[in-house]
């Protein structure tokens, strides 16, 4: 199996992101967005997809977190998209419904290179620390977007909006931790019957 790892970087006028990643890593993560709940967030979407994660940007805070926000699911999602490579071999889909307390999230995702970004999550506060809480679906529209991945998002209960996007996040991690390993059936083979991905 080849190294898969990737390490981009990203440069606007409204930010400056880079961002690594190891896909057979064990979800070691360095974050630094600059935005101490969406740092949060991202560790949890590394520890527990066993992806290995570094991510800094350093945006436009002084504005509102958008960029910030826009601008790391874009980079991250273009690193796990040069990570994976042709796709040979690797599971392709991957699907976990999610338990926090009294919340509960369902994600299922496909790294089919046609993004795609279905979200059914309801909050009831405007901000969770310093985020305001429409920009995580920005966020995860960017990584799909970049990735190429299509990504359905659902909220299936909850009243508690940390632990409701907490799910989220870490229902997006087992998800991808299915997806992007290699199944031993098929380490060889492109997941597709078309040829292409």
């Amino acid at each position: 199996m080849s190294n898969r790892t990737a390490k981009i970087s990203r440069k606007t006028n409204e930010t400056a992101v880079e961002v690594s990643v190891n896909l057979d890593g064990t979800g070691k993560a360095d974050i630094n967005t600059g935005i101490g709940f969406f740092d949060h967030m991202l560790e949890q979407l590394a520890k527990h997809s066993l992806i290995d994660m570094t991510i800094k940007c350093d945006g436009d805070l002084h504005i509102d977190a958008h960029h910030s926000a826009e601008d790391t699911g874009i980079t991250l999602g273009q690193a796990l998209k040069e990570a994976i490579g042709d796709k040979k071999g690797i599971r392709r889909y991957g699907h976990f419904d999610l338990v926090m307390d009294e919340a509960r999230a369902s994600v299922a995702l496909d790294f089919s290179n046609r993004a795609f970004l279905v979200w059914n999550v309801n909050f009831t506060v405007d901000r969770l620390g310093q985020m305001d809480t429409e920009l995580f679906q920005e966020f995860f529209q960017a990584l799909a977007g970049a990735a190429g991945l299509t990504l359905h998002v659902t909220q299936l209960a909850g009243t508690n909006n940390h632990h409701i996007i907490e799910s989220v996040f870490k229902a997006c991690a087992k998800s991808m931790r299915m997806a992007v390993e290699i199944d031993p059936r098929a380490s060889n083979q492109l997941p597709s019957t078309k040829g292409a991905l």
